[in-house]
């Protein structure tokens, strides 16, 4: 394999990446920065998440801008605020020998008026998420005409949270004669859509097989019930005393939760989502990859631009909405030539969804039973021995008590002691597992399923009818934006979304189904020009329901009836907590 210099890097990137421990590229750096450097013509790079995407297009730039000009010369989008910044401090630690190159981050959440003071002085690199880019176009503080490379980070995600229209607007602020950089670590037949749009006769290069999980993640399924879920996520965790893991939920809502509850009962945890403050935000995530926190419980969007290499687990406390999610979920752990596991929690409905899953990931799952209280002892156990015997002593500190401490001591055989000292650090431990039951050999059915016949319900959400479809050009991420622009609540819940030709189905909030109602009502809402109408759903004989006008069939009325084909979002202003120790006998 060759070295950076190698690849035609300048020495003050060298060094840089020296600096940081850079040692030798990874597959997609070999092949992408040479071809940036020497060519161009326009790229699409598909690589596994964590193999070093950032630094195969960043580095390039860096090679090539020019440091005497103050003009803006490359723009990078980004889907999310956190992946951004990672990706502008990534370029600000690059170029940390080039003094007069200079990033400005643009993202919203955060002082736009300091932004444009920033972008004012000059800056060669602008990275930026899509819709505060825009908004900074608009103001006329950001002027791409100058802009010679153009990099679509995590392109397939951008088109998953609704960005198109933000993509066109900036394209369109950009000369033609630009050098357009697509990288994704999934291959969505939307990314080709992107290249088909926005790119010229494209260069194609790979790491591995597109879409294709890393070799270094393995793939396990753990068999629960919606009564069980949870214990069994708390289980995982006690029988790996080591665990260091991103806990993905699909909703805010159920991610403030999960952390809750595992703060609770002694875990050390938090959460991590659009709640959040940006400031509360950063603090989580440093404290995370400091490993303050041991299990940090997130949504998909706010783990973008996590970027920690050491993660042991990802566990999938709900299988997304999106299939290609799933990837990007597994790839958070497994990097940087590290084994990582990636664990789903799925019922009886969710099983079938880890099919297609395996023929992306090319994968199979391999279905383990959730742990016994006694396999989960045996472990901690043994984990507290090794602590003891790895443990250095410090005689400097510890000589002077030791007298004292034999004195004391010296009725008790070695044995006796041996037995003290073990139940001291573990018979809180014991006792709670002591008559835990197996969950393996539980109903298979929990009390809500067997009432519906089977089917997954949802009592706290009621499902609405609207009107509108993709031939009216809506999709999740406007639909949302949609039922925002009505005023009901800023705590109200969105449940699942279903998109179809020309009308769509979306829950919310039981709590809220008059006030959604009178809303849409009472603001005559449009669309594209169209007007709105909402109504509820009602269930038919048979489970089949019924309501609104916009006819025809409707396929699959169930929320969950296609994998990737809804979304979910809540708008749920979850109580931020304080960290906790991480000690599980406090459970």
């Amino acid at each position: 394999m060759s070295t950076f210099s190698d690849l035609g890097l300048k020495e003050p990137i060298n060094k840089a990446l020296r600096d940081l421990g850079y040692e030798k590229p990874t597959v997609i750096q070999e092949k992408a920065i040479p071809q940036i450097i020497s060519s161009s013509d326009d790229l699409k790079a598909f690589a596994q998440t964590g193999t070093g995407k950032t630094a195969a297009f960043s580095l390039p730039i860096i090679e090539l801008a020019d440091e005497t000009s103050t003009a803006t010369q490359a723009i990078i989008l980004s889907p999310t605020r956190e992946l951004a910044v990672q990706i502008g401090r990534n370029i600000e630690e690059f170029s940390k020998y080039l003094p007069n190159l200079k990033v400005v981050t643009v993202y919203g959440g955060s002082n736009i008026d300091q932004q444009i003071r920033q972008l004012k002085r000059g800056a060669q690199i602008v990275v930026g998420t899509p819709g505060r880019t825009v908004d900074l176009i608009k103001r006329r503080a950001l002027k791409l005409n100058t802009v010679k490379w153009l990099v679509l980070d995590e392109a397939d995600e951008m088109l998953n949270m609704g960005f198109k229209d933000e993509l066109d607007k900036v394209l369109e602020a950009t000369p033609d004669t630009k050098q357009t950089l697509l990288f994704s670590a999934t291959f969505p037949r939307e990314v080709e859509s992107i290249a088909r749009n926005y790119m010229s006769n494209p260069v194609e290069v790979t790491s591995g097989q597109k879409n294709q999980g890393s070799d270094n993640v393995s793939h396990e399924s753990y068999f629960v019930t919606e009564r069980n879920r949870y214990q069994a996520l708390k289980r995982i965790a006690d029988v790996n005393p080591n665990i260091y893991a991103i806990v993905f939920c699909r909703t805010r809502r159920e991610t403030q939760e999960v952390a809750d509850k595992l703060i609770q009962d002694g875990y050390n945890a938090d959460s991590l989502h659009g709640d959040l403050s940006q400031g509360q935000r950063d603090s989580v995530m440093e404290k995370f990859r400091k490993k303050n926190i041991q299990m940090l419980v997130a949504t998909d969007v706010a783990a973008r631009g996590l970027d920690v290499n050491s993660l042991t687990h990802v566990i999938n406390h709900k299988l997304p909405d999106q299939i290609e999610n799933y990837n990007h979920r597994s790839g958070r752990t497994g990097r940087a030539g590290n084994k990582g596991v990636s664990i789903a929690l799925v019922n009886r409905k969710e099983k079938g969804k880890l099919r297609p899953i395996e023929r992306i990931l090319k994968k199979k799952f391999v279905d383990k039973e959730i742990p016994t209280g006694e396999e989960i002892c045996k472990k901690q156990l043994f984990h507290l021995i090794d602590k003891v015997e790895n443990t250095e002593i410090n005689t400097t500190k510890i000589d002077a008590f030791l007298p004292s401490i034999y004195e004391k001591l010296e009725e008790f055989s070695r044995e006796e002691l041996i037995k003290k000292f073990v139940s001291l650090e573990f018979n809180s431990f014991l006792s709670y597992y002591e008559n835990a039951p197996d969950l393996n050999n539980m109903p298979s059915r929990d009390r809500d399923d067997r009432r519906s016949g089977g089917r997954m319900s949802n009592e706290n959400m009621s499902r609405f009818f609207i009107n509108l479809g993709r031939k009216d050009k809506l999709n999740p991420a406007k639909l949302m934006g949609l039922i925002n622009e009505q005023g009901i609540d800023k705590n109200v819940e969105i449940g699942a979304i279903d998109i179809l030709d020309t009308f769509s189905f979306f829950e919310i909030d039981k709590n809220f189904e008059s006030q959604t109602l009178d809303a849409f009502a009472s603001n005559n809402s449009d669309f594209n020009g169209r007007r709105v109408n909402v109504e509820i759903t009602k269930e038919r004989k048979g489970g089949r329901r019924s309501g609104g006008s916009g006819g025809g069939r409707r396929r699959g009325d169930s929320p969950n009836r296609g994998f990737g084909r809804s979304r979910n979002n809540d708008k749920f202003q979850g109580k931020k907590n304080n960290n906790r120790k991480f000690d599980r006998r406090s459970k």
